[in-house]
């Protein structure tokens, strides 16, 4: 059965982290594809937020 897994985060290194400890969890074999993407919003005229997201398709 192919499945995905979903990652969000603020910071391109806690994405990173996340994503790594799940990599781990599963054989290399088994992994299928990983897409990403950056987005920016902006929140008032000062602040800009950035989100790093992620899926990670893979057979389970």
């Amino acid at each position: 059965m192919i499945q995905v897994k979903l990652f969000d985060q603020e910071h391109e290194k806690d994405l990173e982290l996340e994503m790594n400890r799940f990599l781990q969890k599963i054989e290399e074999k088994k992994l299928l594809d990983i897409k990403y993407n950056v987005a920016a919003v902006h929140e008032d005229e000062d602040e800009q937020v950035y989100c790093f997201s992620a899926m990670i398709i893979y057979r389970a």
